[in-house]
């Protein structure tokens, strides 16, 4: 069995056995809140000593990746011809994904059984708002210190500084080589340190199954059964649509490209982060076929600003809510909530349950009541696990079309096989 088969196996045994451990604690300590409130935070250190590991990898091989992407480019016009390639079919995607979540809440109508009446308007979700401001967003885009953006991994902070930086490494010409062989061999370090990472992930899955299903028992699989259910129908809506997209620009070696996802995919949804599945899915484009320029330049970017799965659940939850509480709003207001979303939603790539944060700035906006994040906030663990994995697959794409565009794609023996 190839080793990285072998990954994914053990990442779904764990996830497996994390459900199966956190539901006969739930069993054995039903009633004892305290205990098993302690036995989800003792397990739960698995997954942080994990996910901590990964984000202690992803400042550097973002820093590393992308200069010797952008430096390897050569000029600024190649850059800027790649970028604007780039952003268009992140502002697409983008634009699908809110649009997409529009549609299927409008359709659906997953709120409107709650019921709900209006909370005291004093009532608190516990999660502050984003600064909806032009000002406060600009100001989350450029650091005033790359030093501080990579200590707090602001991912979109430090692509900005690299992107200055590769530009100027390459505009220096000859004296800059030592500099782009330096990073160029960090990047390929920081790739072995990966493996190493990644070898602990199975048992960091085990930890956060278990300690979610310990606490809220099999229960929460289905207590919001019908939202879930109706968003990840949702999601599967937009997986079709990104796969179909793919195959008009790649052909049939779109499957091998879903196949080789397994692996980023299962570890993005077990445990609920895209960032964890990055150091893979470098590896994974690669050895697809993607050029490494390409790819060390488009997905960087693509974790700033191409986070399909969490753009559509922001249009999905926002008007959820609003028909929890029988709030009416008008095709008009829900695309201003599109539009503005599509702005504000960029750059909250390391923010803590970003999508929450946005979605309250976003209520508030609107006068929907802030409180009902409350309803989302059992189970946004859940959704979260279908959120990553959607971004998985829509920078995946992105930075395969990309490639394909550029005429940097080089199908590999493994990918010509399986078509």
């Amino acid at each position: 069995m190839k080793k990285s088969n072998r990954l994914t196996l053990f990442i779904f045994l764990g996830m497996v056995l994390g459900i199966l451990t956190g539901y006969i604690v739930y069993v054995l300590y039903s009633g004892n809140e305290a205990a098993v409130k302690k036995f989800a935070d003792n397990i739960s250190i698995l997954t942080d000593i994990f996910l901590r590991l990964v984000k202690m990898i992803i400042a550097p091989l973002v820093f590393s990746t992308l200069v010797t992407g952008v430096a390897k480019l050569g000029d600024i016009k190649a850059v800027g011809r790649i970028g604007g390639k780039t952003m268009l079919w992140f502002i697409t995607a983008t634009f699908v994904s809110l649009f997409l979540g529009l549609i299927l809440v409008n359709v659906l109508q997953p709120g409107h059984a709650l019921n709900l009446p209006l909370p005291d308007t004093h009532a608190s979700s516990g999660v502050s708002g984003a600064d909806m401001s032009l000002r406060g967003f600009f100001r989350h885009v450029f650091p005033d210190s790359v030093i501080d953006a990579m200590a707090h991994n602001e991912i979109l902070q430090i692509v900005v500084f690299a992107l200055f930086f590769g530009v100027a490494t390459a505009a220096v010409g000859e004296k800059a080589a030592p500099v782009i062989k330096a990073l160029d061999a960090v990047a390929y370090i920081m790739l072995k340190v990966t493996n190493y990472v990644m070898n602990f992930a199975p048992f960091a899955v085990f930890g956060a199954m278990a300690a979610i299903i310990s606490q809220k028992g099999m229960g929460i699989l289905w207590t919001y059964g019908k939202f879930i259910g109706q968003f990840y129908l949702g999601l599967g809506v937009l997986w079709l649509v990104l796969a179909l997209a793919g195959f008009v620009i790649l052909g049939r070696l779109v499957f091998p490209l879903l196949g080789r996802l397994k692996a980023p995919l299962l570890l993005a949804f077990s445990t609920a982060s895209s960032e964890a599945a990055y150091p893979r899915m470098l590896e994974e484009l690669e050895k697809y076929g993607c050029d490494n320029k390409i790819v060390s330049f488009v997905l960087p970017l693509g974790y700033s600003f191409n986070l399909d799965g969490s753009m559509m659940y922001m249009t999905f939850a926002s008007l959820f809510i609003a028909q929890a509480y029988n709030m009416h709003l008008g095709i008009e207001q829900q695309i201003s909530m599109l539009l503005v979303l599509m702005i504000t939603s960029k750059g909250i790539a390391g923010v803590p349950r970003a999508s929450l944060v946005v979605i309250a700035g976003t209520l508030s906006m609107f006068n929907i009541p802030e409180a009902g994040l409350l309803l989302l906030l059992g189970v946004d663990h859940l959704l979260d696990m279908g959120r990553s994995a959607t971004n998985v697959i829509g920078n995946a794409m992105a930075t395969a079309v990309v490639s394909k565009w550029e005429g940097a794609f080089e199908p590999g023996r493994d990918a010509l096989k399986e078509i």
